[in-house]
């Protein structure tokens, strides 16, 4: 049986496919980009709330860890030093654009809309009534407004950590502070977004945050 071409194989680690992609295989690199393009995309959407600036994010973020693939030194995970460079690269589009970036309608509609980026409207939805997918929406909104609202630190952690499942060591490398301000961080986050829809939440029968 041959093995899909567009897939790493089980052999392949993130440390061997640096490795064949710093010796000039640029299919290596390829694959790489296949693994987490999704993921930068979804943590650069969370961060800009803006699909299509996301895109672009996501491939300025590939390009420039192309360019420096022969500094990495495998200190960190490869994923880790590639969201590194994601948030800095979504950092930078957002000062670009402006201090307060416009949510769009379909920045939100599109977050809402994807599974995989919405934990907590999933876990919202207990019944199929109109009245329980209105109320559910309206929760998912609001914690999108509650995550927008966090200064940026707070956003940062709390992003990496519940949308991108970083651990908190992981974090820690990426936002280039110790373990311990982290948990702070998280911990802060998540008593402001719990405060911004406990009274929605309290409004609802059987429903606590």
């Amino acid at each position: 049986m041959t093995e899909r071409a567009d897939t790493p194989s089980s052999g392949d680690s993130d440390a061997q496919l640096v490795a064949r992609a710093v010796a000039g295989e640029q299919r290596a690199y390829e694959l790489l980009v296949i693994k987490y393009q999704r993921r930068i995309t979804r943590l650069a959407a969370h961060m800009v709330r803006d699909s299509e600036l996301a895109q672009d994010i996501a491939q300025e973020t590939f390009i420039r860890a192309w360019r420096a693939l022969h500094q990495f030194r495998g200190e960190a995970q490869f994923s880790t030093w590639l969201h590194r460079i994601a948030v800095n690269t979504a950092k930078r589009a957002l000062m670009n654009r402006a201090r307060s970036p416009v949510l769009t309608e379909a920045a939100l509609q599109a977050g809402r809309e994807d599974d995989e980026t919405s934990p907590i409207e999933r876990e919202s939805i207990c019944e199929t009534t109109p009245e329980s997918e209105l109320a559910a929406r309206e929760i998912a909104a609001a914690v999108q407004d509650a995550v927008q609202a966090l200064p940026e630190d707070l956003r940062r952690a709390i992003t990496l950590r519940e949308i991108e499942g970083l651990s908190y060591e992981d974090i820690a490398q990426t936002m280039n502070c110790p373990i311990g301000t982290v948990r702070s961080r998280i911990f802060r986050a998540r008593e402001a977004i719990s405060a911004r829809i406990r009274p929605m939440l309290n409004q609802q029968t059987g429903k606590r945050w």
